[in-house]
């Protein structure tokens, strides 16, 4: 077995697949990357199944060492890429051979990238996912010193001409593509037209829980019952400050649910750092 040595962790890095699915009822979140859409399109890059773990990067990228040959793809945001501090391009199959280092610069657009490896990385499979989440696997984020094992790779793919097109405007679209959620038509005329109207900011407290706006929405809704929440969930809370969960997000919540993000609308969420602005485009489903 390979593996991948971590001589610098980078600011916050995690495994994650596509999410660990049918434990919503024992409180354990879906989990999976942020940013679905680029994390599929790595996999795809280096024809890997869809599902395949990846490393999603936030903000400030690792300094990794590779202990034998493979191949590698780096997508979503671009977090300036080296190898062997050589710059390289998201969006393509990278060659890497044994000895090799990853390394990350400055951050030209987006929030988190994406580091696919040909087959997948061989971490811990716990509950039908590999994604990491704090209480549940043995570890939550990349640390120094750290050893992620993979398959080395030495079978070449037969030559093939088709390509894999990554469509990156969304990194760098203010619109966050929504739907009414249960308590949405609870809202006056007013308040649906400020909701879609108003420019809000990512505040700083977002991670991968929850991002909260900062610019507030009068909130006069009675409270609700508990109820089911999901990654995308926007709730009101009673102050007015709106808070979208995301993937690592618990299962129940006691605000009311005025929108629902599409899978689009989280992937492009999650590519916003604190201070950009966003609007949300409420469609009829």
């Amino acid at each position: 077995m390979a593996k991948i040595d971590v001589l610098q962790p980078g600011l916050f890095s995690t495994i994650q697949d596509m999410g660990r699915f049918g434990f919503l009822n024992f409180g354990v979140p879906q989990s999976g990357a942020m940013d679905f859409y680029a994390a599929k399109i790595a996999n795809l890059i280096l024809r890997n199944k869809g599902n395949n773990a990846v490393l999603e990067i936030t903000q400030m990228g690792p300094k990794l060492q590779f202990s034998a040959s493979t191949e590698i793809a780096v997508t979503g945001a671009d977090l300036s890429p080296k190898i062997n501090n050589d710059q390289v391009e998201n969006n393509a199959v990278l060659k890497i051979s044994a000895g090799d280092t990853l390394s990350f610069g400055r951050r030209k657009n987006g929030c988190r990238a994406y580091l696919a490896i040909k087959d997948g990385f061989d971490t811990e499979y716990l509950m039908n996912s590999r994604s990491w989440y704090t209480g549940l696997t043995e570890k939550y984020k990349l640390e120094k010193g750290m050893a992620l094992p993979y398959n080395p790779f030495a079978k070449r793919e037969p030559v093939t001409h088709s390509s894999v097109k990554f469509f990156s405007e969304y990194i760098k679209s203010k619109d966050i593509e929504a739907y009414p959620g249960p308590e949405y038509f609870k809202l006056c005329e007013a308040q649906r037209a400020l909701l879609m109207e108003t420019k809000y900011g990512i505040g700083r407290d977002n991670n991968r829980m929850a991002i909260q706006m900062v610019e507030p929405l009068v909130n006069d809704l009675d409270p609700i019952l508990t109820g089911p929440v999901l990654p995308g969930t926007v709730q009101l809370t009673p102050s007015g400050r709106l808070i979208v969960l995301m993937r690592d997000s618990q299962t129940t919540g006691g605000y009311p649910r005025i929108s629902q993000l599409s899978e689009k609308g989280i992937s492009c969420l999650a590519q916003k750092v604190a201070g950009e602005k966003v609007k949300f485009t409420i469609k009829s489903r």
